[in-house]
């Protein structure tokens, strides 16, 4: 059973970031839709990761230099994955009419007017963001990062559990996606979030629970308006917006 189950977290290792799957992983599709369990925990991994680059920068460097580097380091461990998410989502949302017209656009690899200003502004709010909440504690950063990666990715694969994927893989630039997932898979997913936030010491966590469950919704309602349902590059952008409002909402306790 530990076999398997380290199987499946680097399976959403490999998915999520660039870090290499060793070679004796093996990966099909319902081992993918199974992985959709661990992919908070990869999020657990990037954010500490980058509160790592983030502490040791800070020991030379200038806290706004330590900030931009961590956001660095999570952009190269990911590839800018989520990111293209976001740009995609934006550009299919913002210069689509149709249902077929925004999944059209979110395919092509070109970047739009519409993802530009939303990978910008994104990028910046972040740095934003977080540089705001090392005025009141250089180390709740560290914590921050973790809690906003680890969170942003549990928000963003339950969507799976709830709503319709609404693309086939044929037709997708993407690489094959997570379409399925069971109850057991969410309450792993769930569980590792929670844990997280709790261990994390971060106050308030109940009232950041019922604010992206809010967001959760929020997001659901525009997702099944605008296309039906989730696809890879709607999961990427749910990561990215959960992200800024986890940060934004440290920042407001932290005041």
């Amino acid at each position: 059973m530990f076999a398997r189950e380290l199987n499946l977290f680097f399976i959403a290792m490999g998915f999520f970031t660039r870090i290499p799957m060793p070679t004796w992983v093996k990966v099909d599709n319902e081992r993918l839709n199974q992985a959709s369990r661990y992919f908070a925990l990869v999020g657990v991994l990037v954010g500490g990761l980058c509160a790592l680059v983030y502490s040791l920068a800070t020991q030379v460097l200038p806290i706004s230099v330590a900030i931009l580097l961590a956001m660095v380091a999570g952009l190269l461990l990911t590839g800018g994955f989520h990111e293209d998410g976001l740009a995609d989502t934006a550009d299919g949302f913002g210069g689509g009419w149709q249902v077929q017209d925004k999944l059209t656009i979110m395919k092509d690899s070109r970047v739009g007017t519409y993802g530009v200003l939303a990978l910008v502004m994104s990028l910046l709010f972040k740095f934003v963001l977080l540089s705001e909440i090392a005025l009141f504690d250089g180390d709740l950063v560290m914590a921050a990062l973790v809690v906003g990666h680890c969170l942003s990715r549990m928000v963003a694969a339950s969507l799976i559990f709830t709503e319709t994927y609404v693309r086939d893989d044929d037709s997708s630039k993407s690489k094959p996606l997570a379409q399925s997932q069971t109850t057991n898979e969410l309450g792993i997913l769930l569980l590792t979030g929670i844990l997280t936030l709790w261990l994390s010491g971060i106050a308030s966590a109940l009232s950041l629970c019922l604010v992206l469950l809010a967001a959760r919704q929020l997001l659901v309602r525009s997702y099944r308006r605008q296309i039906g349902g989730y696809t890879g590059d709607v999961l990427g952008a749910t990561q990215q917006v959960i992200e800024l409002l986890c940060y934004l909402f440290i920042l407001v306790i932290s005041l």
